[in-house]
């Protein structure tokens, strides 16, 4: 460390290692990696600076401010909650403490769509927080229109923003191609949604509500209450949709749904109830439960189940 007309100045390794020790400290269980995003963040650089520049000084003032968000981290404040982004399927996704961070497992869900999802499909993700289950859909598929569905109208606004940042406008040529057709509405899961769609595709709580209280302090103390709990069993959300999306469905519709490692068996069965045929488990790239999906038949009979053709 130097000392320029009674300033301290470290340099950029220096400064690495004082933030990687401090979150070490605070037992940040990715201490080295938090402290080198952050001072990247902080200093507009990327990753091989720590080892090809790591000698060179960095400004005082840039300094304040990494340790500004160490000492945010220190209290176990999200990373993605620091920096406002999260990336999810290739796509910078900002985020605050309005919605849920997207987890990389998400992406098991957005793929398994995504084999299913065909030219000028509707789809409407429930409970979409930061919308990047949606936008990622229509980003990379063509002629699909989508509706995102929350009841908190400040998640809504983070998922209005992401929209408007990641698809082209309504107004661009690109449109045509199936591009920015998307948008929001604030509802209690079905409760103002009119129409009927081709997919349905959602990641509700399902933390039951006595496991809230073990949840990191970054989930726990940081993120949404309302985006993590699932009620008494973590099944609340399943049970009212499997219930209620069969009047939102077309005849062949598919649900797809994200799940807690150990649902597979209670949400395929809560499916197979509610009349849905073909009910698939699908594990992530840890090997674990983490989609349900099924299609609707089409006809209903009298007890209210769709039958296949």
């Amino acid at each position: 460390m130097k000392v320029y007309e009674g300033v301290a100045v470290m340099t950029y390794r220096e400064l690495y290692d004082m933030g990687k020790k401090a979150l070490h400290s605070a037992g940040v269980a990715e201490a080295e990696l938090d402290a080198r995003l952050l001072l990247e963040y902080v200093c507009g650089t990327n990753r091989n600076d720590l080892l090809v520049h790591g000698d060179r000084t960095v400004a005082p003032d840039r300094q304040e401010v990494y340790k500004a968000l160490i000492g945010k981290r220190e209290k176990r404040i999200p990373l993605q909650y620091l920096t406002g982004v999260q990336n999810f399927m290739g796509l910078d996704f900002s985020v605050d403490s309005r919605v849920l961070i997207p987890r990389q497992d998400t992406e098991v869900l957005v793929e398994e769509v995504l084999r299913n999802l065909h030219d000028g499909m509707h789809v409407l993700d429930m409970c979409t927080g930061s919308g990047c289950i949606l936008i990622s859909l229509l980003h990379y598929s063509n002629h699909c229109d989508g509706l995102g569905v929350d009841i908190s109208q400040d998640a809504l606004e983070v998922a209005g923003r992401n929209g408007a940042k990641l698809l082209p406008k309504e107004s661009d040529e690109s449109a045509e191609e199936g591009f920015g057709r998307i948008r929001f509405l604030q509802s209690d899961l079905f409760q103002a949604v009119e129409g009927k769609f081709d997919v349905i595709v959602s990641n509700p709580p399902y933390i039951d509500s006595a496991a809230m209280e073990s949840l990191m302090p970054e989930v726990g103390e940081y993120e949404p209450r309302l985006a993590l709990d699932g009620g008494s069993d973590g099944l609340y959300y399943y049970r009212r949709m499997t219930e209620e999306c069969r009047d939102y469905l077309f005849g062949g519709g598919m649900l797809f749904f994200e799940i807690g490692q150990e649902q597979g068996e209670a949400v395929s069965s809560l499916m197979k109830q509610a009349g849905f045929l073909d009910i698939q488990v699908v594990k992530d790239y840890a090997g674990l439960d983490r989609v349900v999906y099924g299609t609707i038949g089409f006809g209903t009979p009298e007890n209210g189940k769709s039958e296949g053709m």
